[in-house]
């Protein structure tokens, strides 16, 4: 089964302002500023507005709608009580973002009845205990649970058999699919293939030509219903990453260290929350034309400082030759973990350095939990204003 609640910021402003009910709510950025939309109500769909659209565009559009900024602390207490809902459920949850989640429920019939039964008694669990709408898809894998919830949205329940997946997918555009991105679309639209039952007409090894080996398994698979079951954290992740995409291509060096550095910071902070440090360091840059390059280095020590994966980051873009070209994309990440309690100083650090930086560190880390991020900075970076 695959939770997903409904427009759940601009749902939980509604739920908590009447004055915001049957009007178009816009939640991210203000207008007469650069930012993009994070969510918005249904009534403000109606005008085309959607999620990662410009807000200039939003506001273009609906300038009468409720603009506000996110309250992400409200957001979060609320996902945590939905989270609390679904153990009342099922015993096997994974959380794939703050407004949804997999449940496994095989085997609960005889506690709760049918899928369909099992599903409103989710859906009511929600409306009682927060007096908020979440669409349900239930089926026989990950695939078909997803699709299914986006199928009635909102407040809809779709449970697909297994013996009706393929008729369910047939109809679906291409673009439903997992990994179906612009660029897999323009290669979809040389082949003429918009559907996926037109789709499920290609010859897997003339998908493997046009998408590689990985990605044509992938597509093929997907046409006939064939994904994971899986319900859990099957592993811990493989990496940490964050990345940002200008408005505009940037070859101003400043713009680019300050975003760098940004970048770093959050990546460092959430490897520290995990408690992990790495040891593999990775920039990514994609220049126009949507030309990507990676560059890796290995430390020789463990680290989740913002200092360390700042400066390897740094080097590896003045190394990589692209220093003057426009970017569209930077990115940074780290790997190659051990436990973080085994954390060890870095080859050009002493001691004493170590030791104020972790003690900064858990300070600043402290107060990014409790005031949210960009309360405390470290330097003088803001957070990049990107698409």
């Amino acid at each position: 089964m695959h939770l997903d609640m409904d427009a759940f910021f601009a749902s939980i402003e509604q739920r908590d302002n009447p004055e915001y009910r049957g009007r178009p709510v816009v939640i991210g950025a203000m207008p007469g500023n650069r930012g993009v939309v994070a969510t918005c109500s249904y009534e403000a769909r109606a005008f085309g507005i959607h999620s990662a659209m410009s807000i200039s565009e939003a506001y273009r559009r609906c300038p009468d709608a409720i603009y506000l900024l996110p309250d992400m602390n409200r957001y979060i207490a609320a996902s945590q009580q939905i989270m609390k809902c679904l153990q009342a459920i099922s015993p096997v949850i994974e959380p794939a973002s703050i407004d949804e989640a997999y449940l496994d429920i095989s085997g609960l019939q005889r506690l709760f009845g049918s899928p369909e039964e099992i599903g409103q008694r989710t859906k009511a669990l929600i409306q009682d205990s927060l007096n908020l709408t979440a669409s349900v898809g239930i089926g026989p894998n990950r695939l078909i649970a997803k699709l299914a919830s986006d199928a009635q949205k909102p407040n809809g329940l779709t449970v697909i058999a297994p013996e009706d997946v393929l008729s369910f997918l047939s109809p679906m555009p291409v673009s439903n699919l997992r990994g179906a991105g612009k660029q897999m679309q323009k290669i979809f639209n040389r082949l003429q293939t918009h559907t996926i039952e037109q789709l499920r007409e290609i010859p897997l090894a003339k998908l493997q030509h046009h998408f590689g080996d990985k990605g044509g398994t992938h597509f093929y698979n997907q046409s006939r219903g064939i994904a994971s079951n899986h319900v859990g954290v099957e592993r811990e992740r493989q990496s940490i990453s964050k990345e940002t995409t200008f408005n505009e291509d940037i070859s101003d060096q400043d713009i680019l260290h300050n975003t760098l550095l940004w970048l770093s910071s959050e990546v460092a902070r959430i490897a520290r929350h995990e408690q992990l440090s790495g040891t593999v360091i990775t920039l990514k840059i994609r220049l126009q034309g949507f030309e990507t390059h990676t560059k890796q280095r290995r430390l020789n020590k463990l680290t989740n400082s913002n200092r360390l994966i700042f400066q390897t980051g740094l080097e590896l873009y003045r190394s990589s030759g692209f220093v003057g070209q426009p970017l569209r994309l930077i990115g940074i990440s780290i790997s190659g973990w051990e436990d973080g309690n085994n954390h060890q100083a870095d080859l050009f650090s002493t001691p004493a350095q170590d030791e104020r930086d972790s003690s900064l560190y858990k300070t600043l880390d402290k107060i990014t939990q409790r005031f949210g991020k960009e309360k405390l900075t470290l330097g003088t970076y803001r957070k990049p204003k990107t698409d």
